[in-house]
């Protein structure tokens, strides 16, 4: 279960337009240490003005670690290395990717967390890598996401889970044990922000397989009026479901926010080979066509939410480094709502049992072959069905 630590502010952020101008703002405020990681670090405006940001820090004495993955931010050493080391600010890559052509499953394995941590003091956490919002093809722009800004004594909680990452790094790329030093109290830090319950939940392969997982499926079983879902790559497995399938048959209203257009077409028609069987069991399914749907949230009943960097299918919820904040706040969880019901008022369409229907016999078969072939490719990372059926403890 979460840990939930009361005396929190949590700040909803939605996209970038409202998560640069804020990261930027207390990245200016730094005095002391930023840690930050995110999955892509792209060579665009907002990459290089966040760049420009921790230079600055750097030169005000601030210790600045930055971590990236291999995959995401294959070119981040080539393009960003030499004026990083050249402000003495220090960077690690999260395994690093070479030219093979076989699949192994530590290769499936990314750091897919977007983590921010200035002083102690401020955290931000979310699905927003460090990448323009319109740095994508037209019909992409701009992504929809979110993270959010945290204050209080959540802060603390994901700080150590920031330098475990970077020390567990550091010993993998230097092959010899590296512990940073305790950090010094924040004499500028209140022990309380606000009034918000909140939890940091982390899925990684030793203690937290199942972390974040388990608190979508605990929460699901407790719901009583609404589950309100937003993912990017939605692909669940038997007992989530079967959890979604069991609320609708209490009465809960389940609604599904997934991607209309999307960047990965492989696991987005292999999400819709599903649509059938989850519009079958009454769950209420929307497409988000505007642009480009990357948000990783949810909503359940009038107090519960999550933002993270967590995805429901079986690469996030099995392979990847996730992080997501749980809030159990009604005030929070009533702004995460009305923000999804808006984008789907006004950007999305439901679909229903006849527009499948309506659907060509080439167009299923192409979304059942790559429903297939996604299934292969988790198996030969060595997760068979019983791992994607989520039956693990």
């Amino acid at each position: 279960m979460p840990e939930f630590i009361d005396g929190n502010r949590i700040t909803l952020l939605n996209s970038g337009r409202e998560y640069f101008p804020s990261l930027l703002e207390q990245i200016d405020l730094a005095r002391r240490e930023i840690f930050l990681e995110s999955y892509i670090f792209a060579d665009d405006e907002v990459g290089n003005r966040i760049v420009a940001a921790l230079i600055r820090a750097a030169d005000r004495h601030v210790v600045v670690r930055v971590l990236v993955d291999g995959f995401g931010a294959r070119d981040f050493p080539e393009i960003f290395g030499a004026r990083l080391q050249a402000a003495g600010i220090k960077y690690l890559i999260y395994r690093k990717e070479v030219a093979r052509l076989r699949l192994r499953r530590h290769r499936l394995r990314r750091l897919h967390r977007k983590l921010v941590v200035i002083d102690g003091r401020v955290g931000f956490v979310g699905g927003i890598n460090i990448i323009d919002d319109d740095n994508a093809p037209p019909a992409l722009r701009p992504r929809y996401d979110y993270a959010v800004k945290v204050e209080g004594p959540l802060v603390p909680v994901i700080r150590r889970a920031v330098q475990k990452m970077w020390e567990n790094v550091a010993w993998a790329s230097f092959k010899r044990r590296y512990r940073l030093p305790l950090p010094d109290p924040c004499p500028d830090c209140p022990s309380l922000h606000g009034t918000q319950r909140a939890a940091f939940l982390q899925r990684d392969n030793i203690r937290h397989r199942n972390a974040i997982a388990n608190a979508y499926l605990e929460a699901i079983h407790q719901a009583r009026r609404q589950v309100l879902i937003a993912n990017a790559y939605f692909l669940p497995g038997f007992r989530f479901r079967h959890a979604l399938k069991a609320a609708v048959q209490r009465g809960v209203q389940v609604t599904i926010l997934l991607q209309g257009q999307s960047d990965h077409p492989l696991l987005h028609y292999a999400t819709q080979a599903l649509y059938g069987a989850l519009l079958g069991e009454g769950i209420r399914i929307f497409e988000y066509r505007r642009s480009f749907l990357h948000a990783k949230v949810a909503v359940v009943d009038d107090h519960w939410a999550t933002v993270g960097s967590s995805n429901i299918d079986p690469f996030s919820l099995l392979l990847a480094k996730e992080g997501n904040v749980v809030v159990d706040d009604p005030a929070f969880a009533a702004e995460l709502r009305h923000s999804l019901e808006n984008a789907m008022a006004t950007g999305a369409v439901e679909l229903t049992p006849q527009d499948l229907v309506r659907q060509p016999l080439h167009s299923r078969l192409l979304r059942w072959f790559c429903y297939g072939v996604v299934r292969l490719f988790v198996g030969a990372a060595g997760y068979g069905p019983r791992h994607w059926r989520g039956d693990q403890n």
